[in-house]
């Protein structure tokens, strides 16, 4: 007896397990999973004549205000998809800020795309870590993230990309930023690249 409910009670335990876990898998591929999506860091750079159309974007920050590719163009833009309660943005925080302050007065601007707070969390969050560039507050619409998607996998958070100054994707990180250095190199890259 007790052997029976003790497999029935695993049955169950199995099948909601799979449940759940088909629930997130459908979110993610519908585009609305708001949990952490663990990638394997990777450092993607591409060919400047392999690089796909401009990205076209418009959101609307932690602070109300609405910015747009077009706010972007001739500079280098790191974009930086983060949230607050996902450790491994926590992590790289300090290190996109180091990145952010050494290059913000040679034309490069820094945005963060949260993709699951609210503003008044998201400002928690640059007020805990120290985090001075702005981010778009992208939970209710998706947009930003779907801009960036059609053009250059966003497969996990944090993911972060240098824009070049034609406004197309020149380099891809996935996952956790290993250091500010690497960061760094992809945006003086960039940098150097002719108009």
């Amino acid at each position: 007896m007790i052997a029976a409910v003790a497999a029935v009670l695993l049955g169950v335990i199995a099948l909601t397990g799979c449940s759940a876990n088909d629930s997130l898998a459908q979110q993610y591929q519908e585009g609305n999973e708001k949990g952490y999506i663990a990638g394997d860091f990777r450092v993607v750079e591409i060919a400047a004549g392999e690089r796909g159309d401009p990205v076209v974007f418009e959101g609307v920050t932690e602070t109300g205000e609405t910015v747009s590719s077009d706010d972007y163009r001739g500079e280098v833009l790191v974009v930086n998809f983060w949230y607050a309660a996902c450790g491994p943005c926590i992590v790289e925080a300090p290190l996109l800020e180091e990145v952010w302050q050494e290059y913000q007065d040679q034309g490069v601007s820094f945005l963060g795309v949260n993709t699951y707070d609210q503003p008044a969390t998201a400002l928690s969050f640059a007020r805990d870590n120290n985090v001075t560039y702005p981010s778009v507050i992208d939970v209710n619409d998706g947009k930003v993230k779907l801009a960036f998607a059609q053009v250059t996998p966003i497969q996990a958070t944090p993911t972060t990309l240098v824009v070049d100054k034609e406004g197309r994707v020149a380099a891809r990180i996935i996952g956790q930023l290993q250091s500010a250095s690497i960061l760094s190199t992809l945006v003086r890259d960039a940098l150097e690249e002719s108009p």
